[in-house]
């Protein structure tokens, strides 16, 4: 038992290390060292990682990115969802995309949220990016997109109590069935 409380020790110094001596740790009670391990191990790795961007990773695996311009409606969902299936093999997964058509979607990842460095780490099968598309790439926060589409109406109530001189608005129906499709790595039963 020792060697694997050396072997944390050893790698929660590696990660202070890393973060520049601001960190801080804690341990759940009842928490299995092997997990601890792990979870060091993946913090590390993550720490490590270099930071690249989606969009390059797409192209390099050999997918083929053209401007939405360039595509009518057919070819775009197509090469819509051939990025989210590319995604996928880097560990990113989108989420709240109900809101956005196939070409607003595909427009925003292609101009934006595809061109923003990550520390990827498609190799750790435990490791996974959550992109929310109420936010992503929007001009916003997307606060507005969340409380009008996939907010439940506890949580507006909350958010009108909590931030009463913001304006609620109104809810609507989602215009698009396309989250229940998305991959998950949620849906496989791994943890990310």
């Amino acid at each position: 038992m020792d060697d694997i409380n050396d072997r944390i020790e050893k790698l929660t110094r590696e990660a202070a290390a890393v973060s520049g001596g601001k960190m801080v740790t804690g341990t759940a009670p009842n928490c299995p060292p092997e997990i601890q391990e792990q979870f060091w191990k993946n913090v590390l790795a993550f720490e490590n990682a270099p930071e690249v961007q989606p969009f390059d990773e797409l192209v390099r695996a050999g997918l083929t990115l053209p401007r939405a311009e360039e595509l009518d409606d057919v070819a775009l969902t197509a090469a819509l969802w051939a990025m989210i299936r590319g995604l996928e093999e880097l560990g990113v997964y989108l989420e709240f995309t109900n809101h956005l058509s196939d070409r607003e979607l595909y427009l925003r990842l292609w101009s934006n949220v595809l061109r923003e460095p990550m520390a990827l780490t498609p190799d750790d099968l435990q490791a996974a990016w959550h992109i929310q598309m109420s936010s992503a790439g929007s001009d916003d926060d997307g606060t507005e997109a969340y409380l009008t589409y996939y907010a439940d109406e506890e949580t507006r109530r909350q958010w009108a109590e909590d931030y009463p001189d913001c304006p609620m608005p109104e809810r609507k129906e989602l215009p698009f069935d396309r989250d229940c499709h998305l991959p998950s790595v949620w849906a496989s039963g791994e943890s990310g």
